[in-house]
């Protein structure tokens, strides 16, 4: 039985204006398992929130920063942390 965690990424690169937040939520859809949402942010980055079994957001994880998301991720940054919930599902903000 896997931990539940939560993963926080900061995505950089050309990811706004290309679909970028609504793919990820399809993603984490697909994986199952998985809340949170995500972010588009004033600095051109998109935030994604999710949590659930560290195995689920290392998949979601190694997606980000994959060659198979719309636009063109330059980086990720992530930091773990434990889960705090409060979501519904996994949601575009």
């Amino acid at each position: 039985m896997s931990e539940d965690v939560r993963l926080v990424a900061w995505v950089r690169g050309h990811v706004q204006g290309v679909g970028f937040r609504w793919f990820t939520r399809a993603k984490a859809l697909e994986i199952g398992g998985l809340s949170g949402f995500a972010l588009n942010l004033g600095d051109g980055r998109v935030q994604v929130v999710a949590e659930g079994a560290r195995e689920r957001c290392e998949g979601l994880l190694g997606w980000l920063q994959g060659g198979d998301t719309p636009g063109r991720v330059d980086g990720v940054t992530e930091i773990w942390d434990t889960p705090r919930g409060g979501y519904e599902g996994f949601a575009v903000r």
